[in-house]
């Protein structure tokens, strides 16, 4: 008798769970060629993990993420869109992308020698959830459509989210790809061994403090406390280029761009981790897990041109194990 395909997501280093693939909303993508995998989610289009070629896993899902689609997935890659945060209070914080459910679109899986991956998509008309009484309302003007792209390779995955306006109105928007990244061997507050660059001369909004500054030459780590960081590139700066180290014997290069109807847009990138006592203050997270991942999120989050009536914009994060 023969068994249903498995799909594992990983936890911390050493607990993992594995999924049905027989379940309408779980998406396998395997590349044949060299073994790698990335198990997705159609509620969301969330990326849930990847591991590469060579097994090493790079996206941690919470323990006690909520999977039966009452709630956003804690963990994982969640994406945002129109907004990051809650700066217009009509509508939820971070948008309506992670709280619905996509398809697959007809014809989009490939897998070839040098990669595989499938498309999903979701257009406002199906949206269900989280738009808000608003800008987003079922009353209003505007109409979009997202695509979002997974492609994996043997030591990288590429996560590309196409927005598209559909209507005759133009608006306002962030995009935010919310990558949760597996630290090895629960290193996470280990400065040497968890660490991000590439941020260096950014100017730095300190959500916990309120400070704000131009960073130097030091890498990012986690403090003694909960750590909510976004920097901003300086002048001339566009594309972002990062070097994550992801715990022990882990590290990964982070490279993500963006444009608005072909105008290239500078990436900002946040830095996460909630530390201890928001930890344990979150129904959805385990108290411990802190210690096991690192948030590093590029988005278009300043000075990001409306996209206008029939245009479209382009987000895109590369990650690979080095």
């Amino acid at each position: 008798m023969s068994t249903a395909p498995k799909a594992v997501v990983f936890h911390t280093s050493t607990s993992s769970t594995e999924l049905d693939c027989n379940d309408d909303d779980i998406v396998l993508i395997t590349h044949s060629k060299s073994g790698a995998n990335c198990v997705l989610k159609k509620f969301g289009a969330h990326v849930l993990s990847y591991q590469t070629a060579a097994g090493k896993s790079l996206i941690m899902l919470s323990k006690d993420a909520i999977m039966d689609g009452s709630a956003a997935i804690r963990g994982g890659i969640p994406l945002c869109f129109p907004q990051f945060g809650q700066p217009d209070e009509s509508y939820p914080q971070h948008g309506f992308l992670r709280r619905n459910k996509w398809i697959v679109v007809e014809g989009s899986e490939f897998d070839t020698d040098d990669a595989a991956g499938i498309k999903l998509e979701l257009e406002l008309k199906d949206v269900t959830v989280a738009r808000g009484d608003g800008t987003w309302g079922n009353d209003t003007k505007l109409n979009c459509k997202c695509i979002l792209t997974v492609s994996i390779d043997d030591k990288s995955m590429t996560n590309t989210l196409e927005m598209q306006n559909l209507g005759t109105d133009a608006f306002d928007f962030q995009v935010l790809l919310h990558t949760y990244y597996l630290v090895a061997m629960g290193k996470a507050l280990d400065h040497e061994l968890c660490n991000v660059k590439g941020f260096e001369g950014y100017m730095v909004d300190d959500k916990v403090s309120g400070e704000t500054y131009t960073l130097g030459s030091d890498p990012v780590t986690i403090p003694d406390v909960i750590i909510d960081r976004v920097y901003t590139p300086p002048d001339g700066t566009i594309d972002l280029n990062l070097t994550i180290a992801a715990g022990v014997d882990n590290l990964v290069e982070l490279t993500a761009n963006g444009d608005v109807d072909g105008t290239k847009v500078p990436v900002s990138g946040v830095v996460w981790n909630p530390h201890k006592i928001k930890a344990e203050a979150m129904g959805d997270f385990g108290s411990d897990q802190y210690n096991d991942m690192i948030c590093v999120e590029p988005g278009l989050l300043s000075n990001v041109p409306q996209l206008k009536g029939g245009k479209t914009a382009t987000f895109t994060q590369v990650m690979t194990s080095i």
